[in-house]
């Protein structure tokens, strides 16, 4: 099962009180949700992994170790659908010990990501918008590794592995995070 969405949202609140945590997982939600439509699989599912797939960066403090397994735990708990919990468990590799495999891991990895190089670059943009970022502009701070260093650009580039170029990527990405600008104060 899935949550309804307003659950979810709910769910993500009484764990994560960063503003900008809450920013990133709408961010990712949304990304998600563009990457199924575009993939042709289910949006409400993806966007849902997107949404809830920090759920437990504040309990485990982002510890590489254990991040992404109490939030399996939890979903688990809750019923949420197997390939969903999965995928999320799987955004962090770290936790695992195992490597990323299918078309839905890559994803959420990928896209979640994605969303601090493009917030991070539409903060040294004048307006501070995601709508004026440029896909050329993201693609070409990829290449500045002291740019938004800790955004691992390799987890960014397993788009290619769900058959997008870098380029197709970041302009989906920017455009979905466009179309929730206001709800994420970019």
């Amino acid at each position: 099962m899935l949550l309804p969405r307003n659950e979810a949202l709910d769910l993500l609140r009484s764990y994560i009180k960063n503003e900008r945590m809450i920013a990133h997982s709408l961010a990712s939600e949304a990304v998600m949700r563009a990457l199924a439509l575009r993939l042709g699989r289910d949006p409400e599912k993806w966007a849902q992994a997107g949404l809830l797939h920090d759920l437990d960066v504040e309990i485990t403090n982002a510890d590489p170790a254990v991040h992404a397994l109490e939030t399996a735990r939890i979903l688990t708990g809750m019923g949420l659908e197997e390939d969903v919990v999965d995928a999320i468990r799987m955004h962090n590799e770290m936790a695992t010990s195992l490597e990323r495999e299918t078309e839905f891991q890559h994803a959420l990895a990928a896209g979640e990501t994605i969303t601090g190089l493009i917030t991070a670059t539409a903060m040294v943009y004048p307006d501070k918008k995601v709508a004026s970022v440029k896909p050329k502009s993201v693609v070409k701070r990829m290449k500045e590794k002291a740019f938004a260093a800790s955004v691992r650009r390799e987890v960014i580039l397993e788009c290619e592995k769900i058959g997008l170029t870098l380029d197709e990527f970041v302009a989906l990405s920017i455009t979905a995070m466009a179309g929730i600008a206001d709800e994420i104060g970019l």
